[in-house]
């Protein structure tokens, strides 16, 4: 198999250019992802081969062969300590969602019994998808499946930019339509929209109305995973006042108790946190739109038999969810 790259070196002793070359992969020593990824990390030789287990010379002679591959010194002596080149700088973060797909790729199962298997999924979600369906997802797994283990990492900044690179490292993202797209998914819940209310706030009457919403200050959610619903705001003709933002759903409620402030918080989990903080929860004067999460993941997943599984799962899951709402 050959892929063609194009890869922009900007180490030490070299122009900046753009080089074009065929990459037979057969010919490639796939341990020296791992050595890349162990030296890139750690920026020392003698640490590197500590971590993947290879004695130093065995190191330098990676290191040596993946400086003649990118042409580029990717780690730079500066004092007594080594820096990453420009070139190093970009592979970084390459290598390690390479090593994450690498790695999912040679555990793909024909088959998974959930009762008798033992491993671990990642699944990236924010902190309310966690609490209003990670949780109930978790049990799921309890009951289900004792050796199944699930680990949730945060959403990173900046995922609509590159969706591909995360996706590539975890099993799967619990995140809403509208941020990205063209990655299949798996339809789990929808949600509202609703606003809280310091329950001291006498600016405030029983209902709030668009212009509450214009004047008092607000406090969001740090990420853009609710971009959808400021859009919706800026056709209304509304622009936030942002005094505070946080990059976590659940304490929204103790940044508005006791301030004018007001913040936009999605239904489920505004019912989760009631009464964990004294605050209002309010109708929005106007008909949001609302939130469908998503399961996401990447195409590598979709036929693995494990994935499989989890998909149904978390479907189920929601479904009974769903369920249990409507009644």
């Amino acid at each position: 198999m050959w892929i063609r790259s194009s890869v922009l070196l900007m180490g030490a002793g070299s122009s900046s250019s753009l080089l074009e070359r065929a990459v037979n992969l057969a010919s490639l020593d796939l341990n020296l992802v791992v050595a890349l990824r162990a030296l890139l990390e750690e920026r020392n030789v003698t640490r590197a081969g500590r971590r993947i287990g290879l004695s130093q010379p065995a190191m330098s002679a990676a290191l040596a062969k993946l400086r003649r591959h990118f042409d580029d010194e990717l780690l730079a002596r500066v004092g007594g300590h080594y820096e990453l080149t420009a070139l190093g700088e970009v592979l970084l973060d390459r290598t390690m969602a390479t090593c994450g797909l690498l790695e999912r790729l040679f555990t793909s199962q024909a088959d998974f019994d959930p009762t008798a298997e033992s491993r671990e999924f990642t699944l990236a979600a924010t902190d309310y998808a966690v609490t209003v369906f990670g949780a109930d997802l978790a049990r799921a797994f309890d009951r289900e499946a004792p050796g199944i283990r699930v680990r949730f990492v945060q959403i990173p900044n900046g995922i609509s930019e590159e969706p591909g690179a995360l996706l590539s490292t975890v099993d799967g993202m619990i995140m809403p339509h509208g941020i990205i797209s063209d990655f299949p998914a798996t339809e789990l819940f929808q949600d509202g929209w609703v606003f809280l209310v310091a329950e001291d706030n006498r600016e405030v009457g029983d209902h709030l109305t668009r212009e509450d919403v214009a004047r008092l200050p607000w406090v969001t959610y740090l990420r853009a995973y609710d971009s959808p619903a400021v859009r919706q705001l800026g056709m209304l003709g509304i622009e936030p006042r942002v005094d505070v933002s946080v990059g976590s759903f659940t304490t929204l409620p103790f940044l508005v108790a006791g301030t004018r402030r007001i913040a936009l918080i999605p239904a489920l989990l505004a019912e989760r946190l009631r009464g964990t903080a004294p605050v209002r929860i309010m109708k929005p004067p106007y008909e949001s739109v609302p939130l469908q999460e998503a399961l996401w993941w990447h195409p590598l997943h979709t036929r693995d038999a494990a994935h499989i599984w989890l998909r149904e799962t978390a479907a189920r899951v929601a479904a009974a969810k769903k369920q249990q709402t409507i009644r």
